[in-house]
């Protein structure tokens, strides 16, 4: 199958300067990353088609040859032998890198300097108060972050300057040391990788193509989230190299602690305490939920650690489901700072209920008894 003419390719004159070639490609490369077209089988041909015209034309031997002598001047050259088409140290491979062939000094397929590459995934740590997390909201937060630099359009270039094949590795990005038996391939220090010298470096970026900043985003937050979850921003995270995609921001979800509920769940949790005379002859409490207050019945002779369920009074999860529910914990408080009639009271209500305590008090009796029975058994 005949290959495409590379200026037909990338959709640039073929007189057309460095910047707008790289221009092209970036445009190109991102439409057609394997990266965004995960169920497009025809994205990583186009891409490699792509990739191979960007690195003849940016090569001005390369380039030269091309112009000259067509396909024939080029084949065996682009991507350092092998050319994209086939399975050789230029095929699919040579785009995205082999690790091994960067440890152990290429014994495999090695990425291009110039190849491009996704920014790296962000994270950002996201407190949210209880209401919030149920109801659902939007949230604006400030993310520091490297994006391409609008100086040179990320070439790392001052404009009107150019770029020139590496010196010291001759634009492979990689240089081999070796001492007797032992080989030790390095990135290039004088290129640190990019296989290109830059002449002048531009004035915003200092020649890296990216510069540092802090942008405000707006981010929705479903209703239902708990601490654990994870909301993604695709394209928010670190600008790409050469062209490639942006990261993505991973918005990590946190409650804050509540001063009245506890979640578990889609439920939630809260004590309700309650006076001894309420519990003992019963009563009607306002109770508080997240969707205002409720009405309680205490029935008499309630005890603490009673619980009551108040159906739909919880959270409905994010992953979709019926919403849980509120349990309310009953904790009898003890009276405290009693006046002297008060106390005398007191004595008087407990001299009431001498001689029945089994009757008043079930559970403090059979306690007791256990209690009796237990040391009983221990005696010989």
């Amino acid at each position: 199958m005949s290959k495409r003419d590379y200026y037909e390719v990338l959709g640039v004159e073929r007189g057309a300067d460095q910047k707008e070639i790289k221009k092209a490609y970036r445009r190109l490369a991102q439409k057609y990353h394997p990266d965004r077209n995960p169920d497009d089988d025809t994205s990583a041909e186009k891409f490699r088609e792509v990739s191979e015209a960007y690195e003849v034309l940016t090569d001005s031997e390369k380039r030269a040859a091309y112009d000259q002598f067509g396909h024939a001047g080029v084949d065996g050259q682009a991507g350092g032998g092998g050319g994209f088409g086939g399975a050789g140290a230029g095929g699919f491979s040579d785009i995205f890198g082999d690790v091994f062939g960067d440890i152990f000094g290429g014994g495999g397929a090695r990425r291009h300097p110039n190849a491009p590459q996704r920014g790296s995934d962000l994270r950002y740590n996201l407190e949210l108060d209880l209401e919030d997390a149920v109801a659902g909201t939007s949230v604006d937060i400030r993310v520091p972050r490297h994006v391409e630099c609008e100086r040179c359009d990320g070439d790392g270039a001052e404009p009107g300057s150019t770029k020139e094949t590496c010196p010291t590795c001759n634009g492979m990005g990689q240089v081999r040391m070796q001492q007797g038996f032992f080989a030790v391939q390095q990135t290039c220090p004088t290129c640190h990788g990019s296989g290109q010298h830059i002449k002048v470096p531009c004035h915003g970026c200092n020649g890296e193509g990216r510069v540092r900043e802090t942008r405000t985003l707006s981010v929705k937050i479903p209703a239902g989230v708990d601490t654990g979850d994870r909301i993604r921003l695709n394209g928010e995270g670190e600008a790409g190299l050469n062209g490639g995609p942006a990261g993505d921001l991973y918005v990590q979800v946190a409650i804050k602690e509540h001063p009245i509920f506890e979640r578990d769940g889609r439920h939630l949790q809260c004590e309700v305490p309650i006076n001894f005379v309420d519990a003992s002859l019963g009563g009607e409490l306002e109770v508080p939920t997240l969707d205002g207050r409720i009405k309680l019945k205490i029935p008499p002779e309630t005890q603490t650690g009673k619980l009551f369920r108040l159906k739909g009074k919880g959270v409905k999860p994010v992953r979709g489901g019926p919403a849980g529910d509120l349990l309310c914990k009953v904790v009898v408080e003890t009276p405290v700072k009693l006046s002297e009639e008060q106390k005398d009271l007191l004595r008087q209500f407990q001299d009431s209920l001498e001689g029945s305590n089994s009757h008043h008090s079930p559970k403090k009796t059979s306690f007791f008894d256990g209690v009796k029975k237990f040391f009983e058994d221990m005696k010989p």
